[in-house]
């Protein structure tokens, strides 16, 4: 908690905060925080649980599942930034 509110007060001491932009809609960040929910659901657990906890206890599970969470990443901004040009 205290690094939430410590880093940006030692970013202002060098540096202005950048701003804050968001690009894209309500609808699709509603979308979004869905289906973080319903991956979060279907991979019993969050991706940060299974990267960070999961792997240093060398679980198989978390490691397929930190390899789908980051292939869907990946394909998602291929298909996005290259095949529909967003």
């Amino acid at each position: 908690m205290a690094g939430l509110i410590g880093a940006p007060l030692a970013w202002l001491m060098v540096a202005d905060l950048p701003p804050i932009e968001i690009n894209a809609g309500y609808p699709s960040l509603i979308i979004a925080g869905l289906l973080v929910g319903v991956g979060t659901r279907y991979g019993s657990g969050c991706t940060s649980g299974h990267g960070v906890c999961g792997l240093s206890r060398l679980s198989l599970r978390s490691l397929v599942a930190t390899l789908s969470f980051m292939a869907a990443g990946f394909i998602t901004v291929y298909i996005i930034r290259h095949l529909l040009g967003a």
